[in-house]
């Protein structure tokens, strides 16, 4: 295994002066990209109708092709699960990625063709890599081997020929991985693509607590349950005792801050490494690429062009720009044009520039995930920043949590409702929620006007729940495993209503 770890940590190196070009010249790679990928679809039924042939930049681009959420792409891509091809893009699609989170409350089905899994996802995955071994040259990561915590693949019924697929974005990637890249992982791929989490987590435990485990990928929510349960099933604790050689856990979907204390309390090793991706069911976009940063390079030659639409202080939407219009520090929505056929799409996620040379960003939160019952405007990422400053405080430690609003009522004045899951309570939590409500407010100035003199909003408060109660509401709800999240915050007491009447 050695001699493997030499050889595959030099291949990956080979690929960061091909970074370095596109971090050189950004706006024209992304120029190139979207030319290549109006080239390659203008013969389809979707860039017929929108004149692909007739684009010659930017402007035209915006002028002639719509913005698409998946409402609006979902009659194309109806038509492709049932068979029909040529649509949105030229080439074959039989693979779906299935997630959730429509204002519909259906799954979503987003297409991945040969160009997506090869350009994007697998180039991702390698380039990550890549980036790793570079920080870090002295890396055993290949001596041993990767544990990937993914999801499930099923026929597509719609399609009359059965043959295509469905499933989360990680069961795709690994059912397609190359036979190099399956010698290199962990479990069994039968074990990986396993429907039922609960068995599987449990075949995973089992055959992952034998080998030389060296690098963990997955969601941070999921993957601290399967350490759990590796612990008690081997009567090993902490982790290093089952996986000796274990160096970093690449993570993603949800902020890592909030859950850092689990993994140090499972894994305390100050030299186990922390390496953040942003890679979702439409693609993969950004990689941490320096140590010790929580920005995350936007990789430009995916096969993937951007935009992106900010909010002026009215709360109006602005109009898209490129990557050569963006400005530092502002709140973004994404768009994506995309080498599987998604359109000028509203991918739902929220960003800000770090830096524009190269361009570094970070994930503020999903376009629909936040709280602004009174104006206070709060985002994911300002909630998760100001938890993990309570739990820094206080010592608490969290396994999840969710907020809500509560509504004006007569006679009593609006506020937020949390629901937190401890693993640790803090010492004294009316300080947990003086922390927290401070935060807030440092961070947000807008929250920080409506908490003035109790406002329009008075003090949040808090639930504390005992251990299980997410994952029992996740299971409740059918959505068990990797690819599935907690909403952080919903602007409607749907979520927490429903988890209250758990508990």
């Amino acid at each position: 295994m050695e001699i493997i770890n030499s050889i595959l940590t030099w291949v990956m190196k080979k690929r960061i002066h091909q970074m370095e070009l596109f971090m050189k010249y950004p706006l024209e790679v992304q120029d190139e990209w979207m030319k290549r990928l109006l080239i390659t679809a203008e013969g389809t039924e979707f860039g017929k109708k929108h004149y692909f042939d007739e684009i010659l930049n930017y402007d035209d681009f915006k002028r002639k092709i719509p913005i698409s959420t998946y409402e609006d792409l979902f009659p194309y891509i109806d038509r492709i699960m049932r068979g029909e091809q040529n649509i949105l893009w030229p080439s074959t699609i039989k693979w779906f990625s299935k997630s959730s989170g429509t204002t519909n409350a259906r799954s979503k089905f987003i297409p991945v063709s040969q160009e997506a899994l090869e350009e994007c996802h697998y180039k991702g995955g390698k380039d990550l890599m890549s980036i790793y071994v570079n920080n870090y040259p002295e890396t055993k990561i290949f001596s041993g081997k990767g544990l990937g915590v993914g999801g499930s693949l099923q026929v597509n019924d719609f399609d009359p020929t059965n043959t295509s697929h469905f499933g989360d974005v990680s069961a795709l990637l690994m059912q397609n991985l190359p036979a190099w890249a399956q010698f290199i992982r962990t479990p069994s791929l039968e074990t990986a693509l396993m429907n039922d989490w609960e068995q599987k987590i449990e075949r995973i435990a089992t055959e992952t607590s034998k080998v030389n485990v060296t690098h963990i990928a997955g969601v941070p929510t999921w993957t601290v349950l399967l350490l759990q349960h590796i612990t008690r099933i081997c009567g090993k604790q902490p982790i290093l005792d089952v996986w000796p050689n274990l160096e970093v856990f690449f993570h993603g979907a949800v902020a890592f801050h909030p859950y850092r204390k689990l993994f140090s309390d499972l894994i305390p090793s100050g030299q186990m490494r922390y390496w953040e991706t942003y890679n979702a069911s439409e693609g993969f976009f950004g990689i941490q690429d320096r140590t010790g940063s929580d920005e995350l390079l936007l990789m430009l030659d995916y096969g993937v062009f951007y935009e992106f639409i900010a909010t002026d202080e009215n709360g109006n939407q602005e109009d898209a720009v490129s990557l050569a219009d963006v400005e530092l520090g502002k709140n973004y929505a994404m768009l994506i044009s995309t080498n599987a056929g998604l359109w000028r799409y509203h991918i739902g996620d929220t960003v800000r520039f770090t830096s524009k040379s190269p361009y570094r960003i970070k994930i503020s939160g999903r376009t629909k995930h936040f709280i602004n019952a009174f104006g206070e405007e709060i985002i994911v990422e300002n909630a998760e920043t100001a938890i993990t400053r309570a739990c820094e405080s206080t010592g608490a430690v969290i396994e999840n949590f969710t907020a809500a609003p509560v509504y004006l009522e007569q006679g009593k004045r609006g506020g937020h409702e949390w629901i937190i899951e401890f693993r640790v309570l803090p010492g004294d939590m009316r300080e947990f929620t003086a922390v927290l409500d401070d935060s807030l407010k440092r961070i947000n100035s807008d929250y920080d006007a409506k908490r003035a003199n109790d406002l329009a909003l008075v003090a949040p408060k808090i639930h504390a729940v005992s251990q299980g109660t997410f994952y029992n509401w996740m299971k409740k709800r059918g959505k068990l495993g990797g690819q599935n999240k907690v909403p952080r915050l919903s602007n409607s007491r749907e979520y927490v209503d429903d988890i209250l009447t758990m508990v």
